[in-house]
């Protein structure tokens, strides 16, 4: 296959929206630390929006793609961390869910080089993957929303948020983790 049909198999909506994720980042964590709530909440809601459409649109136009299979992934992981952090410059008493955030998706972008490593397809996203994410970006807009709209700064309200968004990410790396053994599992039976 040459680099045109590349580019053009790979040049879909579903990959554009993925790429949209990534490109709002930076001006995303700018808009965080200069305490522009209100263009750091439509950013962030930006990034939700097309992170719940990418997947959908991918399935229902039949556009699903190998890069998207690997971007959606990096998108989801490099805005989380870059939120998480943002967020603890603000809350620096959230850090200990920081750090748990932060380790989960390190080990998670790790197992997913070692599987392509060892040329083992990375699973698709799963629900409970995605509703990990929808909680946090549920969670990250409420607090962002709460210091725009009502300038409320509840002192144990981002610990809680964060506490919950952290269940939900272990408990889909407990999923994930599973199902990257039986992948080792069954690619070291092959051999």
């Amino acid at each position: 296959m040459n680099i045109t049909e590349t580019v053009r198999k790979n040049c879909t909506l579903p990959n554009m929206l993925t790429i949209l994720r990534i490109a709002v980042i930076i001006p995303l964590a700018r808009y965080i630390l200069a305490e522009k709530y209100v263009y750091a909440g439509i950013l962030l809601g930006v990034s939700a929006v097309s992170d719940m459409f990418d997947g959908m649109a991918a399935r229902k136009l039949n556009q699903v793609t190998q890069l998207g299979k690997i971007l959606d992934p990096i998108a989801d992981k490099l805005t989380l961390i870059a939120v998480v952090l943002c967020i603890n410059q603000i809350y620096p008493y959230v850090y200990p869910f920081v750090i748990v955030m932060f380790l989960k998706e390190l080990i998670m972008l790790t197992g997913g080089a070692i599987l392509l490593k060892k040329k083992i397809k990375p699973p698709a996203a799963q629900w409970y993957g995605k509703a990990a994410t929808a909680v946090f970006y549920s969670s990250m807009i409420l607090l962002i929303v709460l210091r725009i709209v009502w300038r409320v700064n509840i002192y144990w309200l981002p610990a809680a948020l964060f506490g919950v968004s952290s269940g939900f990410m272990i408990f889909a790396f407990m999923n994930y983790a599973s199902i990257f053994l039986k992948l080792l599992k069954k690619n070291s039976n092959k051999k």
